[in-house]
């Protein structure tokens, strides 16, 4: 997994709570076990008309959020289903920082897995991301996990967040569940050699 410690980009403004995960990727998508070629059908029911042409008012089909690294998103985002394939749709798309005023648990969780940074703030720390999203002429921020700041493209004062220090160390480490197991490799090699030394029946070939 990547790792995640200073990210700096553009940030789209989504205004809408409840976004839930069929939204950010729709069920017809789940029968692949890929985590890539998903980014395309990212919102796709609020990206695209029937025909496949973009619906040009969403955000990340305008200019500058086309390339868009953050989202700025309402409350409760990742309702729904537990599927993995949001933060894959997400991160293929090309966002690695999501901030809003409260997740869905299963979706939160499920970002850290991927590389993905999940940013609770209070309602009105998040309106003014928004306006400063909406109306800088150049929205790019930074996101410093190392400070656990938003740097903003206005010049005002950085914004602090919190992070669970397991979940930002995973973060600035790149460590996924399986990255997590092989630190304790030695561990588990010690376990396995004494449990081979008292119950060898368990370790014989078939």
């Amino acid at each position: 997994m990547q790792a995640f410690t200073t990210l700096t980009g553009v940030a789209a403004p989504l205004p809408m709570i409840n976004v839930d995960t069929d939204k950010i990727i729709p069920a017809k998508w789940l029968k692949t076990i890929k985590r890539t070629g998903l980014g395309v059908a990212l919102f796709e029911s609020m990206r695209y008309n029937e025909d496949g042409s973009e619906k040009p008012d969403f955000v990340l089909n305008k200019e500058p959020y086309r390339n868009a690294e953050i989202l700025i998103a309402g409350d409760n985002f990742g309702c729904g289903s537990s599927r993995e394939h949001a933060p894959w749709a997400l991160l293929d798309f090309g966002i690695r920082c999501v901030i809003a005023p409260s997740f869905a648990d299963i979706f939160y969780n499920n970002c850290f897995k991927n590389g993905i940074l999940p940013i609770v703030l209070p309602q009105d720390e998040i309106d003014a991301l928004m306006r400063e999203a909406e109306q800088a002429q150049n929205p790019t921020f930074t996101i410093d996990l190392e400070k656990k700041e938003i740097v903003r493209p206005t010049g005002n004062a950085p914004i602090h967040f919190e992070l669970d220090p397991h979940s930002r160390k995973c973060l600035l480490e790149g460590l996924d569940d399986i990255g997590q197991t092989l630190e304790r490799a030695a561990a588990i090699g010690t376990f396995e050699g004494g449990q081979r030394r008292d119950q060898p029946w368990l370790y014989r070939e078939a």
